[in-house]
């Protein structure tokens, strides 16, 4: 290949890869919970379960690490560097891709988060599409001296680190800057879980379906079955539904609210009026400061006349109520771990109901008097 053409080629390459790498970052770094959720997914599949207490570190850094990448890319900053990685990179996911749609199985890659859903297949085959292109680049700019940074690379370098991890820890303490999750605002849960077309012959019966965390055996609950609601044991993989049990249409079908007396789920979601629905991942990790706004929240709910509930995950014995900061207790319901985290991207926080239409998310350290 001539030189002209070389660049031409390679001028291509790596603004596809930079395009790329841009739009899959971001898409992740604004969603960390989500990317979180996926490598925790991966570690449990491959057998690391002992590293998921550093997702959410490894999540920001490296949503952070492709998009300051693709950045880079983008405006050729330290051009020979970034193309390693980039190549690296390109190679290492094209292998795990290539398990994940083989050897081990997973439903969604992950690739470009919450915005755009891939098969591990599909995948596969972006990746290889990319892999030659990421050759080319590091083709093209292997004489390059790889670690002379210019002073404005230098700065073009920080502004990027910046950004990108700036972005990931905005959206770890708050919430996703975009929301492109089943359950943002303006959705009608209730209508939401309702499969679209017809019913089947028959009474339809639910089907949970989780993988055990510790084994990777994949079982079938029934709605009632307190099993899977334990979630250091079981995760979420699918809902299904019929009587000859077909994937749930819905992106929200698995949302479910349990307590000592049954099923609440119809009862809450289509409830008329305002509905505060206070999310808790764990009541003994709850900060002081959490805590307060929360009990500040009960009593404008009381104030105002709406409604005040309290889901979580963990075990609930007997109907039970939870007084925060000393306001009124809430009656408390208990939710999948995985369906809250999908839900709500925080350990705490709120979703506001108005006639069962979501109308507001909010971080706990968010929630405002």
């Amino acid at each position: 290949m001539t030189a002209k053409p070389l660049r031409i080629g390679s001028d291509i390459c790596r603004i596809v890869l930079a395009a790329t790498f841009i739009v899959s970052g971001f898409t992740k770094t604004i969603d960390p919970w989500g990317t979180a959720i996926k490598i925790g997914e991966y570690l449990s599949i491959y057998g690391f379960d002992r590293f998921e207490r550093g997702t959410m570190l490894f999540s920001i850094w490296l949503c952070g690490a492709e998009l300051m990448m693709g950045c880079m890319l983008l405006f050729k900053v330290r051009i020979r560097l970034i193309s390693v990685f980039a190549l690296a990179s390109m190679l290492f996911f094209t292998l795990l891709t290539l398990l994940s749609a083989t050897v081990l199985p997973v439903e969604d890659c992950g690739c470009f988060g919450e915005a755009l859903k891939l098969t591990p297949w599909q995948t596969f085959f972006k990746n290889l599409v990319l892999l030659p292109m990421a050759f080319v680049v590091w083709y093209r700019y292997r004489p390059d001296r790889m670690f002379a940074f210019r002073p404005a690379e230098v700065v073009l370098a920080a502004l990027f680190f910046a950004f990108a991890m700036g972005v990931g820890v905005y959206c770890y303490r708050h919430l996703p800057l975009i929301d492109f999750l089943p359950y943002r605002t303006g959705v009608h849960l209730y209508e939401a879980m309702q499969a679209p077309g017809h019913e089947p012959d028959g009474v339809a019966e639910t089907v949970l379906v989780y993988r055990n965390l510790r084994t990777g055996e994949v079982r079938e609950f029934a709605l009632d079955d307190p099993e899977w609601q334990d979630e250091t044991l079981w995760e979420w993989i699918d809902t299904r539904t019929g009587t000859e049990f077909h994937t749930v249409e819905p992106l929200v079908g698995e949302f479910s609210l349990q307590d000592a007396e049954g099923d609440a789920t119809e009862r809450i979601l289509t409830a008329p009026g305002r509905l505060y629905m206070i999310c808790v991942t764990a009541f003994d990790r709850l900060s002081r400061g959490c805590e307060a706004r929360l009990g500040r929240l009960v009593r404008r709910a009381a104030a105002e006349g709406a409604a005040a509930v309290c889901v979580t995950p963990e075990p609930l014995h007997g109907v039970t109520t939870h007084s925060f900061d000393g306001a009124p207790g809430v009656r408390c319901y208990n939710i999948d771990a995985t369906v809250l985290k999908t839900m709500l991207r925080a350990r705490t926080g709120l979703v506001v109901l108005d006639d069962g239409v979501i109308a507001d998310k909010r971080n706990c350290r968010d929630i405002r008097p």
